[in-house]
């Protein structure tokens, strides 16, 4: 378990099984999961049995395929899915790693088309 800041608790053990069991919810196999989320159906299976963690974009990747949100995974948190929320949340981490001229330009872009109405 880990602890960090105002001590979020994060229960390893526990990943696994709510990824498991929102696979389950949504009546797909392991093999299923693997095809979508270009992962092997052991690695699914090592981390549904907790004999692997996760990394975060493996966690991005299954919450995108299990239509669910990080916190449901990682917390037990459950919220109804909005594909607009993770689709925003994509999108920031993926400008985070972007250099101070590419921001400039997805800004720029960003501000092209909301003006454009495209």
């Amino acid at each position: 378990m880990f602890c960090r800041g105002d001590c979020v608790e994060i229960s390893l053990n526990e990943i696994g099984g709510r990824i498991s069991s929102r696979r389950k919810e949504l009546n797909l196999t392991q093999e299923v999961l693997a095809e979508k989320t270009d992962m092997s159906i052991n690695q699914i299976s090592n981390i549904e049995n907790n004999k692997s963690i996760p990394s975060i974009e493996t966690i991005l990747k299954l919450c995108e395929v299990l239509k669910t949100t990080p916190n449901y995974f990682l917390l037990g948190i459950k919220k109804d899915y909005n594909v607009d929320e993770l689709l925003a949340s994509n999108i920031c981490q993926k400008i985070m790693s972007c250099t101070d001229k590419q921001r400039r330009i997805i800004n720029d872009i960003i501000t092209l088309i909301i003006k454009e109405n495209y």
